[in-house]
């Protein structure tokens, strides 16, 4: 299958060193990609995509909190002018406590969203591509921004691609719940959005139950599992629930929202996943679809992150790991069945 990169020095540009969603994280995975895979230039996204996910004037407030200057073209300029205040503290640069921004953040997930778009269009060529794009995007509704996200760079690639096909599916396995694009989404019957990540865990949502709502009645599929699960246990979930529901919503695009903050070296992850095993998961969904699908990053602070990146491109090239999956735990299992029985599944 053919396979395409898109990245570039534009997202060095939103960036706070010491924060943990910073540029660095990008730069370690580019560094350390495989050779002869072609990198395509980033690309912004258009008013009018921003606009099919975001509203106008949470775009018009978020574009005046980083106050925007082109004369900025270093990544040493911090200064700006957003904010918020947290008992009688005024914190400038954040968002809230985690979600920081600089006076060229609008600008990147501009182009962080535009690449998204970029990715699926050349999926519907019939070429799998990965956007290697920051800052993240599935904690960003329509209104609001959170956890490191700003704009909603999948739910904007989702939006256009519906204006040319039928139905898209959005498969997120970050360790976080999708908040965002659960909420943009929830009422459609044209997306299929599946979620695995931990439970109890930031940003507090995703619980199983959350199935969608009016037209959108059982499009949510949430499948939360507990700390320290492994490979069995998410094999378990895509084999046996995300598989089969894919296969029965016939979708005409799949876009995988890519954290790979569950690797078991993740400072802020606590699941027990291993690099190759973002090989397995990705390698499930190209056997089981007539499609390639379109990755989009999203989480993945780890050291080994950028071995997770590798194994999915190779797995996109047709490689497979000859390791046995190691079963499922008894919980894991527990919870699939149950999870079946809400979504249909016999």
């Amino acid at each position: 299958m053919k396979r395409s990169l898109i990245t570039g020095p534009i997202f060095e540009y939103h960036n706070r060193p010491g924060h943990i969603e910073c540029y660095d994280r990008l730069r370690a995975i580019t560094e350390q990609l495989p050779e002869g895979i072609p990198v395509r230039p980033p690309l912004a996204a258009t008013e009018v995509d921003l606009k099919r996910v975001h509203l106008p004037g949470y775009l018009s407030w978020l574009h005046r909190q980083c106050a925007l200057h082109t004369a900025y073209d270093t990544v040493d300029e911090y200064g700006c002018i957003g904010g918020y205040f947290t008992g009688n503290t005024y914190v400038p640069g954040f968002l809230d406590a985690n979600t920081y921004l600089n006076p060229r953040s609008y600008e990147v997930a501009t182009f962080a969203a535009g690449s998204a778009i970029a990715a699926t269009e050349r999926v519907l060529d019939g070429e799998s591509c990965f956007a290697l794009v920051r800052p993240p995007g599935h904690h960003a509704a329509s209104d609001w921004a959170m956890g490191f996200c700003i704009i909603n760079n999948t739910a904007i690639a989702a939006a256009k691609a519906l204006t040319s096909v039928d139905r898209v599916a959005i498969v997120d396995w970050d360790v976080h719940h999708g908040n965002g694009t659960q909420d943009i989404f929830y009422g459609s019957d044209r997306v299929l959005y599946c979620s695995v990540h931990a439970e109890d865990f930031f940003p507090g949502t995703g619980a199983a139950t959350d199935t969608g709502t009016g037209a959108g009645a059982g499009c949510t599929v949430n499948a939360p599992l507990p700390q320290k699960s492994t490979i069995g246990d998410y094999v378990h979930v895509f084999s046996d629930l995300f598989l089969p529901l894919l296969k029965r919503a016939h979708p005409d695009l799949v876009i995988v929202s890519a954290g790979q903050d569950a690797l078991a070296d993740d400072p802020v992850g606590g699941m027990g996943l291993l690099p190759v095993d973002y090989g397995t998961l990705a390698g499930l969904l190209l056997d089981a679809l007539d499609l390639p699908p379109a990755f989009v990053l999203e989480g993945g602070y780890g050291p080994s992150h950028p071995a997770a990146i590798n194994a999915i491109l190779g797995a996109v090239s047709g490689k497979r790991s000859s390791e046995p999956v190691p079963e499922p735990s008894a919980g894991a299992r527990e919870r699939v069945r149950i999870l079946r029985k809400l979504h249909g599944l016999r």
